[in-house]
């Protein structure tokens, strides 16, 4: 019997505190900007809530706060720094003991998180303008088609059916049977003709090879050729396939590279300049900053993130047992969400602020002397550094951006495998994609090395390097192979 009550007890514990854990995590993941839409989230949905003004903290009468602090559960109205010790190592806890649960469960997804981003981007004053939408680029010159009114509204109808690359979508005789009414084909193949001579050039193409062949013209260099290059060996020309096309065109080596060039000017997706989307601006959620003294201090961008308080007001209402059940209840629930809310910035920024300094004092020499001084860092040195569980660096480094004398960076630019050089010194694998570049880019073109002889330049250099690891990242690098690369 008494094994069956501990159970219960356990179960109950654990579900009253699963809510206030996963807002932590959620919290200590938001970046800046994400976090600014939460809070004005719960000042909407929360009337204890409030913003702290200067003349607020001022005013507020003593005996009250007083009240308040002797009252309150978990401190979260004290303004000691020296508390953030405690809400640091609390957090860590919750992550150690319930971090697979949150991590399953509660997370927002990235696309949910960038969703939010995007809302709160369009806002800002200091982002970028608007590029013009590709559908009313193409709808401003529908009027000066010529054309008969019919095949005019096809075409307003097609413009609609293209996608943000340039390229209609969707089957041809099915856009015919899709209007309303249904068209006839040859009428609607009409109408795309009249939308493939608008700008830009290749809209409207139904595959690449439609698109390309749209934008070829008088003008076009070699454009015979360049057209039968489109028609019929794009992949040779992908794969460097000189001779196989100087063969099956019977055209000498330097018609065929003049033409490649000409095809290098056009564009694959011709639509991209007009996607109409907004770039959004980088807001870094912590300065890192050199001093005088050659030292680094960090701080956290706090004026994007308004303090909070509880209205104290409604806390002592909250606590009158003459008040209405109702009202008190209402009343003590929304104190509690407060708290929680409250408590949890408190441990984002101390837990952010922490973790950028261990981050500063690994990396010195990335921000002393630039990117090729960057050192290997894993998380777990990191948390081994700060004293938390390795998902706690995870989630706070997580979509942060660190303004830096460097510039704006992700906090995860400071993190990278490596490996150990033939003098025993820990070289970045950053710096290793940096070695591999500079070795393509000096080669003989008409003899390019191989991966087997990127591996050999390396060794020489000191970095013994698998050759499996130089193929990863020469694609990574979107290097081609070596016969791709060849100059003929």
């Amino acid at each position: 019997m008494r094994l069956e009550h501990s159970l219960s007890q356990r179960m109950s514990i654990d579900m009253r505190l699963a809510p206030r854990m996963i807002q932590s995590m959620e919290i200590l993941q938001m970046p800046v900007m994400q976090l600014q839409e939460r809070i004005n989230q719960e000042l909407q949905e929360n009337p204890v809530l409030e913003l702290v003004r200067e003349q607020d903290a001022e005013t507020l009468d003593r005996d009250t706060l007083r009240e308040l602090r002797r009252d309150d559960d978990i401190g979260v109205l004290k303004m000691d720094p020296v508390g953030g010790e405690a809400d640091f190592n609390r957090l860590d806890s919750m992550t150690r003991d319930y971090g697979d649960l949150i991590d399953t469960e509660s997370r927002p997804s990235r696309a949910g998180r960038e969703d939010l981003a995007d809302k709160h981007h369009d806002l800002m004053q200091n982002a970028p303008d608007r590029e013009p939408c590709l559908l009313d680029h193409l709808l401003e010159q529908v009027p000066f088609i010529e054309a008969p009114p019919e095949i005019i509204s096809l075409v307003r109808y097609l413009a609609e059916a293209v996608d943000e690359n340039g390229y209609l979508s969707g089957d041809l005789p099915m856009l015919a049977l899709a209007h309303d009414p249904p068209v006839e084909l040859e009428t609607l193949e009409d109408a795309l003709d009249c939308l493939q001579r608008l700008d830009p050039p290749g809209v409207g193409g139904r595959d690449l090879k439609e698109a390309l062949l749209l934008q070829v013209n008088r003008g076009t260099p070699r454009a015979e050729l360049v057209r039968q290059l489109i028609n019929h060996h794009l992949e040779d020309i992908q794969h460097n396939r000189l001779p196989a096309i100087q063969k099956r065109t019977g055209r000498d080596l330097a018609d065929i590279r003049e033409a490649i060039e000409a095809l290098r000017h056009l564009n694959p997706r011709p639509g991209a300049g007009f996607s109409g989307t907004r770039a959004m601006a980088l807001i870094p959620d912590v300065i890192i900053e050199r001093q005088e003294d050659g030292e680094y201090s960090v701080r956290l961008k706090d004026d994007l993130v308004p303090n909070l308080r509880m209205n104290p007001e409604y806390r002592l209402m909250a606590k009158n047992r003459q008040a209405d059940p109702s009202t008190r209840d209402f009343l003590k629930r929304k104190v509690t969400s407060a708290e929680w809310i409250i408590d949890a910035i408190e441990q984002r920024k101390n837990t952010l602020e922490r973790v950028t300094r261990a981050i500063v004092a690994r990396q010195r020499k990335f921000l002393d002397m630039g990117p090729e001084h960057i050192e290997p860092l894993k998380m777990q040195q990191i948390a081994d550094d700060v004293g938390v569980h390795v998902t706690t660096i995870s989630r706070a480094v997580d979509d942060k951006y660190a303004q830096t004398p460097r510039g704006i960076l992700p906090l995860k630019r400071f993190f990278g495998g490596g490996t150990t050089t033939a003098s025993g010194e820990d070289i970045a694998w950053e710096n290793i994609k940096r070695k591999l570049t500079e070795l393509v880019a000096a080669e003989d073109k008409r003899n390019p090395l191989s991966d087997e002889e990127l591996v050999d330049r390396m060794g020489k250099e000191g970095v013994p390097i698998a050759r499996r690891t130089i193929t990863k990242y020469r694609k990574m690098l979107n290097i081609p192979s070596s016969r791709e690369r060849r100059e003929w």
